[in-house]
């Protein structure tokens, strides 16, 4: 079974967001860089995914004008097999990647990237609906506390906790990047 890292948002625009701190950075670029790392160790591919939206002017930090459509600065470099652009949550809607990776004889993708809650979650549920199996690695996903509609906080662990818990066994095999880099081994052996 071929497998695919599909790496999503993980772009400098975010810093450029009034909720970005960077509190869970390290933990996000250590267990993503192990990620990578050993997809192109193990001839995995990589599809980068950007997203982009809004005015397109320089001030909007998700406009290709502003140049922050590009990899956060601390991700080892790395050449992805194919980039696309989505201005959705799901990085299958309106990208053509569903196509690349049904053309490439894909039936594996291993999920990472920002924001865990939206276009991560949102990839995988539609991923798994439209037949992929689909490993999420939290680890190697970031997300920001939010308000609640009560005003209250909740903070990203409850929310990368929640979401884990939704995909769980419905969409998704929930991972590290090491199990889901076993994981794929496994199915090339």
């Amino acid at each position: 079974m071929k497998t695919c890292l599909i790496l999503i948002d993980a772009q400098e625009s975010f810093r450029h967001r009034p909720y970005f701190t960077t509190t869970d950075l390290p933990a996000y670029l250590a267990a993503q860089n192990a990620l990578m790392d050993g997809c192109v160790s193990q001839g995995i591919p990589i599809v980068r995914v950007f997203h982009v939206e809004g005015p397109k002017t320089e001030s909007n930090p998700f406009a290709l004008e502003s140049g922050l459509i590009q990899p956060l600065a601390e991700l080892n470099t790395l050449e992805p097999v194919a980039t696309f652009i989505k201005s959705r949550h799901s990085a299958l809607v309106g990208t053509g990647l569903d196509v690349w990776l049904t053309q490439h004889g894909i039936q594996r993708l291993i999920i990472s990237g920002i924001r865990t809650e939206q276009c991560c979650e949102t990839t995988t549920r539609h991923a798994s609906d439209l037949g992929w199996q689909v490993d999420f690695c939290l680890e190697a996903t970031l997300t920001w506390d939010m308000q609640q509609l009560d005003g209250s906080t909740l903070s990203a662990a409850d929310i990368k906790a929640r979401t884990a818990t939704v995909l769980k066994d419905r969409f998704a095999t929930i991972c590290s990047p090491t199990e889901a880099l076993a994981r794929a081994a496994q199915v090339l052996a």
